[in-house]
């Protein structure tokens, strides 16, 4: 009985070490994907003739969202815009209202980015005339009041061209900074 005992030991024993090393493969190995869709970018709903207002804590309307179409995808909590249009309301009538053909909502809504055929305009108030810019990309922060972009836009209004590589403006100072490579043309009124 020993001697079979001392026979098999090496064999038992390196089955032992196989056993083992098996298992400790396992044990650090990333777990596999599973088929519940988590990791891919699918949308969780969509929603068409989406519209949102925006009310502050004074009880005054803020801002108005409205898209023909919202898709919110639940991997990285973003949501997709088709044909979207956003008014910013700032004190007695003066609105700016974006608009383009997609955009992007960053997970906590604080952060848009309209795409493609970006129009931002400024109604008119007090002595001033209607402003208007162009570009093909825009950041929007709704609750600070501010666009911005690094991109080419082209500003003007009724006796103002300007056009600029890139800009930043804010609703609420009514501050226009222009980045780079500006040029201008101003024609009087008659």
């Amino acid at each position: 009985m020993m001697q079979r005992l001392t026979t098999w030991f090496p064999v038992l024993l390196l089955a032992a070490v196989a056993a083992v090393t098996v298992w400790l493969d396992r044990q650090v190995q990333p777990p596999e994907a599973g088929v519940s869709g988590k990791s891919r970018h699918d949308p969780d709903y969509i929603v068409d003739n989406f519209a949102v207002t925006r009310i502050g804590p004074d009880g005054i309307v803020r801002y108005k969202l409205d898209a023909r179409r919202m898709q919110h995808y639940p991997d990285d909590d973003t949501t997709d815009l088709v044909a979207p249009k956003f008014v910013n309301f700032h004190g007695a009538g003066v609105t700016v209202t974006a608009s383009s053909k997609t955009a992007t909502l960053s997970s906590n809504g604080e952060n848009a980015y309209l795409k493609d055929d970006v129009r931002l305009t400024r109604s008119a108030y007090e002595n001033r005339g209607e402003l208007t810019v162009l570009t093909s990309w825009l950041h929007v922060i709704p609750d600070d009041g501010i666009a911005k972009t690094d991109k080419p836009v082209r500003i003007q209004d009724a006796n103002t061209l300007i056009t600029s590589d890139g800009l930043e403006f804010n609703n609420e100072t009514r501050i226009l900074k222009l980045l780079s490579n500006v040029r201008g043309r101003y024609e009087k009124t008659r």
